[in-house]
């Protein structure tokens, strides 16, 4: 791709998370993009990411439904602002719920496909669908209810109390 994912415009202070950030050195790095109206993430799982031999651990699939929903998430927000990614003020959401169903078991040694489909979107709160797949074949579906980062979770306000 050579647009830059939503990932790579968070803010340095906030771009350490497991799934997504881009500067966590033991991180997935998770990548997502707009594809129209849709959002979309390839990410091909390690053989450390085994739950069974040949098969993809569920919990990194939940992970990537999560990532790739709270990046879309801010992306859409930005949109429907008419703004935008990374200009100011940040927006930066994080999971007020995640919901997985596994469809059908995941083959490892394949790119994994990660849609996102944005149901909703207000001021403080995103709605995104989601769906992953290996090879065209549906193996889970979430849906992410992202909300807009709580100011106490700013790296600068971490420890004081509001």
């Amino acid at each position: 791709m050579t647009q830059k994912a939503f990932q790579e415009y968070y803010p340095d202070d906030l771009n350490c998370c497991y799934g997504c950030g881009t500067l966590n050195e033991h991180g997935l790095k998770l990548k997502s993009y707009w594809d129209g109206e849709e959002s979309v993430a390839v990410f091909t799982p390690s053989p450390y990411h085994t739950a069974i031999p040949g098969y993809v651990y569920g919990g990194l699939l939940a992970s990537l439904i999560d990532c790739h929903g709270t990046g879309t998430a801010s992306a859409a927000a930005y949109r429907s602002q008419g703004r935008e990614m990374g200009s100011e003020p940040v927006l930066r959401f994080v999971t007020a719920s995640l919901q997985v169903d596994y469809t059908a078991p995941t083959p490892m040694g394949v790119p994994l496909e990660i849609r996102g489909f944005v149901e909703e979107v207000k001021e403080r709160k995103v709605v995104v669908r989601a769906i992953v797949s290996a090879g065209g074949k549906i193996c889970a579906k979430g849906k992410v209810v992202a909300v807009r980062m709580p100011d106490n979770m700013a790296p600068d306000k971490q420890g004081k109390q509001t």
